[in-house]
């Protein structure tokens, strides 16, 4: 693979993280491609920033366009594997492949109701004590390499409610029409709640792939890092492949 074939990659974080999220992909994958990580208005260090879809989605594109090597493929993970959607219908231009991870389930149905009640609860809950929470259980499950760089980025509670309200109703495998380049559905074989669609989603596209990694759940780059990093180079490498 030479220079010139070798795809850019931006990953967009999921629901609360930041680009912190993706150190252990970023650390594994910048001697080999041109990489970078955003935050979404809200998240990180556009934590006073409104949510906002659209911004959201000319943040991505921003990005591509930073790293100055064309399309790219573009990783998002639950939320950000839905404003990575978003970013196909409105930038397919600036799109070599997508990896949707832990984001193929539609966003509607009876199963959303825990999280539009979820989203009006948030506000009434101090963010310390959430803070602490969250921190509390990402240090139990994982080892600190892994959380670490997301833990000192905070955690953008206070943007769930427009976040979720922007995803919660709008999305299923139609989504995937708009999208106008090869994709990997890649979920953690655990994680069956947002793998109920996946093959439908994959039906949806004509160049579309379901790939599982053993054991992980929700937060599959977290539990298998190397699997899930594996599983992203080694799309990337098929998108430089020739036709």
């Amino acid at each position: 693979m030479t220079a010139v074939d070798t795809p850019p990659i931006v990953f967009v974080h999921g629901t609360r993280f930041s680009s912190g999220q993706w150190s252990p992909q970023l650390a594994a994958l910048q001697d080999d491609f041109p990489v970078t990580a955003i935050d979404l208005p809200g998240h990180g260090a556009r934590s006073g920033q409104p949510w906002d879809l659209t911004a959201a989605t000319d943040i991505i594109a921003d990005a591509v366009d930073t790293l100055d090597r064309g399309p790219a493929l573009v990783v998002g993970h639950s939320l950000g594997g839905y404003t990575s959607l978003e970013f196909a219908r409105r930038h397919p231009g600036r799109l070599r492949g997508l990896v949707l991870a832990g984001a193929s389930a539609a966003t509607h149905g009876v199963w959303t109701k825990p999280y539009r009640w979820a989203a009006t609860l948030l506000p009434h809950v101090p963010a310390h004590r959430l803070t602490r929470w969250n921190t509390q259980l990402l240090r139990r499950l994982y080892p600190p390499e892994v959380v670490e760089a997301t833990i000192r980025a905070g955690y953008a509670f206070h943007t769930i409610p427009a976040a979720w309200n922007d995803v919660l109703g709008h999305f299923d495998a139609t989504a995937m029409r708009h999208v106008k380049a090869p994709v990997l559905i890649l979920n953690g074989e655990k994680d069956t709640l947002f793998r109920t669609g996946e093959t439908r989603f994959a039906r949806a596209h004509p160049h579309a792939r379901v790939e599982l990694i053993p054991r992980a759940r929700h937060l599959a780059n977290f539990d298998d890092p190397h699997a899930f990093t594996d599983a992203v180079r080694r799309f990337a490498h098929q998108l430089a492949a020739p036709a």
